[in-house]
């Protein structure tokens, strides 16, 4: 039998597919931005208690429901269940 040869994958679809399936989109890119600047800073705040943010994370989860809230194109965030195991 005859060793099949695999097919190389062209650069051009996986560019053009990389573009067409964004995640987030750029308002999104922009709040996260603003907020990892703020970090950066020291001035990034969360809550009614206006904590100061501790963590990178925090960060960016910030600037992303800042997005969510202006309805920029972002995946829903993960629903925290109070139960793993339900009986």
């Amino acid at each position: 039998m005859p060793a099949k040869k695999k097919a190389a994958k062209s650069k051009s679809t996986t560019k053009s597919k990389a573009t067409s399936k964004r995640k987030y989109g750029k308002s999104a890119q922009a709040a996260v931005k603003k907020e990892m600047h703020a970090f950066k800073r020291g001035k990034a705040h969360s809550g009614k208690a206006k904590k100061k943010v501790t963590s990178r994370k925090q960060a960016i989860a910030i600037g992303l429901s800042k997005a969510r809230k202006k309805g920029a194109k972002v995946p829903k965030a993960k629903s925290k269940s109070s139960s793993k195991s339900k009986k």
